[in-house]
């Protein structure tokens, strides 16, 4: 998958993409600048507009009012203080999606690049951190949730001492990430309360979620305590979250509004659009509720 890839691309890669063609640059037009509620904490994230250079599209940001961005590493980190937008979901560890907390094997070098990550995030003002469960690879869920608190447990401590908060993305393994581990929110709710501290949450994808579960609203009533970030998603398809799907957003909106929740709401549909930038605008607006 188009994400999948770049989550595993190097520094390297992402510096590349900022000199690639500028002339993909999508910049919104002066009257199409907007004045958002942030009652939501708008975010987008970036690697669903990675044709367009980075420095671009933080100028697109700032010209739709979206003062965050999710999934930048460190090596992108002095750009976006540049242009004033936060990184509300960083990553810069691990080993990509299918290679996670529940391998033992792995523990020893998740653990070096989480605890040299950790104080980089908070040095930069930042708070959350991308983790995944790794794929099932014929583990069961109990093996597979034990060696997740062991390993995680190694690097919360210095979590809890910089003010970082670790997030499992909740991803769907029936379309998009087959065999993923963590693709059920009881299962992630169950390590959030073995590992029982705030430095460890869920990253609620709705989309991925509407595949694998649906109920999107009572979940998020009833589990909400352990989401502390959220991505959007049109289904089918992971396109534009409009009438083209079939999730009411706006309604979605206001029950995370409803749970006093104060952190990030990141648009990660994909853009079928000629204009993504058109697009984006047309998704946060749904959800500025």
């Amino acid at each position: 998958m188009k994400r999948r890839k770049f989550i595993g691309a190097s520094a390297a890669a992402s510096v590349g993409l900022i000199a690639c063609n500028t002339s993909a640059a999508q910049v919104t037009k002066k009257d199409s600048a907007v004045k958002l509620k942030h009652n939501i904490n708008h975010s987008a994230c970036y690697w669903c507009y990675d044709s367009i250079p980075l420095e671009a599209f933080l100028k697109n940001l700032n010209e739709l009012d979206i003062k965050a961005i999710d999934l930048v590493g460190p090596e992108d980190w002095p750009l976006l203080k540049k242009y004033n937008i936060h990184a509300s979901m960083c990553w810069g560890a691990g080993l990509g999606i299918k290679k996670g907390w529940n391998d033992p094997a792995l523990h020893d070098e998740l653990v070096a690049d989480y605890l040299q990550i950790i104080p980089k995030v908070a040095e930069a003002g930042y708070t959350n951190l991308i983790c995944f469960s790794g794929n099932r690879n014929g583990m069961n869920d109990e093996e597979g949730l034990a060696n997740c608190i062991t390993g995680l447990k190694r690097i919360l401590p210095l979590a809890e001492k910089h003010g970082v908060v670790v997030q499992m993305e909740l991803l769907n393994s029936k379309v998009n990430h087959e065999d993923y581990m963590c693709d059920r929110t009881e299962w992630g709710v169950a390590l959030c309360k073995a590992l029982g501290t705030e430095n460890f949450k869920l990253l609620y994808d709705i989309y991925h979620m509407q595949i694998m579960e649906g109920d999107i609203i009572r979940n998020i009533q009833e589990y909400h305590p352990y989401f502390g970030h959220y991505h959007t998603g049109g289904n089918p398809g992971r396109n534009e979250i409009d009438e083209t799907q079939e999730l009411f957003y706006p309604a979605i909106m206001k029950a995370i509004l409803a749970t006093g929740y104060k952190g990030h709401v990141a648009q990660e549909f994909v853009p079928t659009w000629e204009n993504k930038i058109d697009a984006l605008k047309q998704g946060v607006t749904i959800c500025d509720v």
